[in-house]
């Protein structure tokens, strides 16, 4: 059975991600690190785990292969770096730097070390969003003009960062508010739709507060992408949101499709019956969560889908130009990635 550590147990998901783990019969979390004392028992005793009192006690035990990385976000760079050195796979939640020039020595360290790789980017496996990735990428699009991706929730609303999930509303320790939070997975969804062939030009966005619950953090916000081919890109995201129904939009000159609550329409001038009024219900299976997506991989699953550091570290990179744009009121390019490798 595989051995694993929890190492930070910061993040609003890491109660999801403890009960995926609770379901696994070929994992174990041996230890749990958490700098918060009551955090880290708490936590362990759900998982039949041992506390550690510094990260350290993983880095140096050779039993343990992979670790979840769940803890505030600026916490992530040493956490990474040391996991890295010693050859730890890793999962590590998103975002998975605060700036571009972290996340890319992040990405560099992991690959060099040749570790697995994961982060939370979930919405690659809904089956809709692989049917519609799958066809830009064939060309069925034929020139994509316009992109869009909307991802929203009422958490400001519901004052769900107002006691244990602070942090997350708190940019010296997250690095973002309410539309980088929720606005990665929308961004990660619009690049790996494109591919690497298009690749981010220019960014900029408009941010805002609509509540104050949180002081000067951010709530919602709009962002705009320009891609290499002319392509334009919209993401929107927000803490503010009663509501989220239209998910998705791609156009192109020669089909057209758009997501309204998880239900595609596609309109073709190639495919027959693709008219676009009637829910398209032709799709591939879905797959599994990230999160479970990683412990396949981890526990022997041969050719499970993840997503690269590089990947991780360029949503990082074109995050942090949306913000700066967004400050300076200007469009600006992410930043480049040293290596010169960075995947769209």
């Amino acid at each position: 059975m595989l051995q694993a550590a929890l190492v930070g147990c910061a993040h609003i998901h890491a109660p999801g991600f403890i009960k995926r783990l609770q379901a696994r019969s070929d994992i174990q979390v041996k230890s749990v690190w958490d700098h918060d004392s009551e955090r880290a028992h708490r936590r362990a005793g759900e998982l039949d785990a041992s506390v550690v009192t510094e990260p350290d006690s993983v880095w140096s035990d050779s039993e343990v292969d992979a670790v979840i990385i769940c803890s505030e976000t600026v916490r992530h760079p040493d956490l990474v770096l040391a996991g890295a050195a010693a050859k730890k796979h890793m999962f590590v939640e998103k975002p998975l730097g605060i700036g571009a020039a972290e996340s890319y020595e992040m990405a560099d360290a992991i690959e060099t070390a040749g570790v697995l790789f994961q982060t939370g980017y979930f919405m690659r496996g809904n089956a809709v969003n692989r049917f519609v990735r799958d066809k830009v990428q064939q060309g069925a699009f034929g020139t994509v003009t316009r992109v869009r991706a909307s991802v929203g929730h009422g958490g400001s609303l519901g004052g769900w960062f107002d006691t244990e999930w602070r942090w997350m509303a708190d940019p010296q320790q997250s690095g973002l508010g309410g539309f980088g939070d929720l606005g990665t997975h929308a961004l990660d969804l619009l690049l790996w739709l494109m591919g690497e062939e298009r690749r981010v030009e220019s960014v900029t966005a408009s941010i805002g507060r609509a509540t104050g619950r949180y002081g000067e953090t951010d709530e919602y916000g709009e962002g705009q992408l320009r891609f290499t081919g002319g392509a334009v890109g919209t993401l929107a995201a927000g803490w503010v949101d009663l509501a989220n129904p239209f998910q998705l939009l791609v156009s192109g000159t020669r089909a057209h499709a758009h997501v309204v609550d998880g239900t595609l329409y596609f309109k073709s001038e190639d495919m027959e019956g693709a008219d676009g009024t009637e829910p398209w219900t032709d799709l591939p299976e879905g797959l599994p969560h990230a999160f479970d997506l990683f412990l396949d991989a981890v526990t022997g699953k041969p050719d499970v889908p993840l997503v690269t550091a590089r990947e991780a570290a360029l949503r990082s990179a074109v995050m942090e130009a949306m913000y700066q744009g967004a400050e300076r009121g200007t469009w600006l390019s992410p930043a480049t990635d040293p290596v010169g490798m960075a995947d769209g």
